[in-house]
């Protein structure tokens, strides 16, 4: 009896499940705007769904984190293959991707020295999230660098075990069938050549391809004449000044640039960079979310992050940040994140006024996560650790230290504090008295994140000589 009321309770949960991906995936395919966090939800379901075929009961529902990974990784990583003969194979725990639990085809290594399979790391990343899904460690960069030993690796056991892997994304593009470049060209040639209810037709419907199918964001690749002939609508007399026309535009850019090999002949246009600025000034909030969102997905390449600073993306993204619609906010301080990687763009946006800002959302309690990390790294630029200190920054950051429960808030916020202490003295004073009070930096010190520690045990250190050096003096 008990048995069968666990396999109805399974039932019931399997069927709750199913109803919910379906909502989802009608969202998906009707929602022309719908955004990453819905593609992430649904898989999160799909691998729901298939642990609970696999385990035969439904103990996998319970709640997950914001983190993809579970909390008991090993044995959810732990993995039966079927080989081409038919027989069963347990997939070594080191050749499955943390975020899928399926073996990697792509793998490639984050900044944080955790291997994943390209497309759900890159997927993860251009969700705006900035730290390691395994690690929860912020990211330095967004940069992917190919695991060649593991690529081997996993090349050669498959080869053992006689399992055949699916093609990679840029193997299927190869073959991509003639009726789908004959559509992207008869787009293309409306775009240029027709009538403007046409043209305005023409660029929706790319938007939607390129949104929905991959092999059309590589088609328009391979074509870099496509990105001019799709930026060339923005000038035609009878569309300029479009909103509907320029929201299509700049959608369609943010599609293309989710491809890898995108990225770099998107920047290249002299057009492309410019129109999503000018987007993010002139737009309709959705645009300028999604302008913001290219330009976050564009930075990914080094040379671009360096590019669009120069272009003047930062006091716009800036203004967004402080105006925007809560997705256009949280767009915004990815793109200022990965653009403050260069050094160059963090003295623009200290000079455009980003402490102030960021200051200001974190007594809102609003985007504190992001706006400490971009404080972390701002907090080596001279003028920013001033203004920080001057604007009352120092109580704000001994709080956070003191109530949050998130160990990377608390280690972006020593880190500034550091910065600050080893640049004025009396801002010094003011953490050695919040010190003797409750102790907060030495507590840092003995159970923060590594660096945290190291951050926490500097100030301790610069308390102890300048305690010694007051005493000395008298």
């Amino acid at each position: 009896m008990a048995k069968s009321e666990e396999r109805a309770a399974a039932a019931r949960a399997a069927g709750e499940l199913k109803r919910e991906l379906r909502r989802l995936v009608l969202s998906i395919t009707d929602d022309d705007d719908v955004r990453s966090g819905t593609f992430e939800e649904a898989a999160k379901l799909l691998t729901a769904l298939r642990e609970m075929k696999s385990n035969g009961k439904g103990s996998t529902i319970a709640k997950r984190s914001s983190s993809p990974l579970s909390p008991n990784k090993k044995e959810k990583n732990r993995q039966l293959k079927r080989n081409d003969a038919g027989s069963e194979v347990e997939v070594p725990e080191h050749f499955l991707c943390p975020i899928s639990s399926e073996i990697m085809r792509d793998p490639v290594i984050l900044a944080s020295g955790q291997t994943y399979d390209r497309p759900y790391i890159q997927e993860w990343l251009n969700a705006g999230k900035l730290i390691c899904p395994e690690t929860q460690q912020v990211l330095s960069n967004s940069t992917l660098t190919p695991n060649h030993l593991i690529r081997r690796m996993i090349s050669q056991w498959c080869c053992e075990h006689g399992i055949t892997l699916p093609l990679l994304e840029n193997q299927e593009e190869a073959v991509i069938i003639g009726s789908e470049r004959n559509v992207v060209n008869s787009l293309l040639e409306k775009i240029s050549y027709s009538s403007i209810p046409e043209q305005k037709k023409a660029v929706k419907e790319l938007r939607l391809l390129t949104k929905r199918n991959p092999s059309f964001r590589a088609l328009l690749g391979e074509k870099p004449e496509a990105i001019s002939q799709l930026l060339s609508v923005l000038s035609v007399p009878g569309l300029k000044g479009d909103k509907e026309v320029q929201e299509d535009t700049v959608t369609t850019i943010l599609n293309l640039s989710i491809h890898e090999r995108n990225k770099e002949i998107v920047a290249d246009n002299p057009q492309a960079i410019p129109l999503l600025i000018d987007a993010l000034k002139t737009g309709t909030m959705e645009t300028r979310s999604n302008s913001a969102a290219a330009l976050f997905t564009l930075s990914a390449l080094d040379s671009n992050k360096i590019k669009i600073g120069e272009l003047g993306a930062m006091q716009p993204l800036l203004d967004l940040l402080e105006q925007g619609s809560p997705t256009g906010k949280k767009d915004a301080a990815s793109a200022i994140f990965n653009l403050c990687m260069a050094h160059e763009n963090r003295v623009r946006a200290v000079r455009e006024g980003a402490v102030s800002i960021f200051m200001k959302t974190i007594r809102d309690r609003t985007l504190v996560d992001e706006s400490l990390a971009i404080l972390a790294m701002l907090s080596s630029n001279h003028d920013a650790v001033e203004e920080i200190g001057e604007i009352g920054g120092v109580p704000i950051l001994l709080t956070i230290i003191k109530e949050s429960s998130c160990a990377r808030n608390k280690e972006n916020s020593i880190v500034v504090l550091f910065s600050i202490c080893m640049n004025d003295r009396t801002k010094l004073r003011e953490v050695g008295e919040e010190e003797s009070l409750s102790g907060t930096i030495s507590q840092l010190a003995q159970n923060g994140t590594s660096r945290a520690r190291r951050k926490a045990g500097g100030i301790l250190e610069r308390l102890r000589r300048s305690m010694h050096i007051t005493h000395y003096s008298c």
